[in-house]
């Protein structure tokens, strides 16, 4: 049932993640200050600025990953649809609702 969606990504290195003001961002741009931050943080882990420029970079190539993913559905029957629908919703509220015991135990 899942053949129908086919997910690419237009994505490598070198390749443009986002662009800020008309300028081009690209994937090595942003590994860079996630070097320097994560030597900042394993030199000195209370290094606050350290962690914001990790964790920064980190969520902007994740950011620019998703951004740059091609999904394409092929043709498929409403109800092939809604079972998608269905099940990933259905999957996730499970995952939600495991966190929240768990979470709940801890502070019991």
């Amino acid at each position: 049932m899942l053949n129908g969606i086919v997910v690419r990504p237009n994505f490598g290195m070198g390749a443009r993640v986002f662009g800020i003001g008309g300028v081009a961002i690209t994937s090595g741009m942003v590994l860079i200050p996630f070097m320097f931050g994560v030597g900042m943080v394993f030199y000195n882990a209370h290094n606050w600025f350290g962690w914001i420029l990790a964790l920064g970079s980190l969520l902007a190539l994740i950011f620019g990953v998703i951004v740059n993913m091609t999904i394409q559905m092929a043709r498929m029957s409403g109800f092939d649809l809604i079972v998608i629908l269905v099940l990933l919703v259905g999957g996730s509220d499970c995952s939600c609702a495991r966190c929240a015991i768990s979470v709940d135990r801890l502070y019991l």
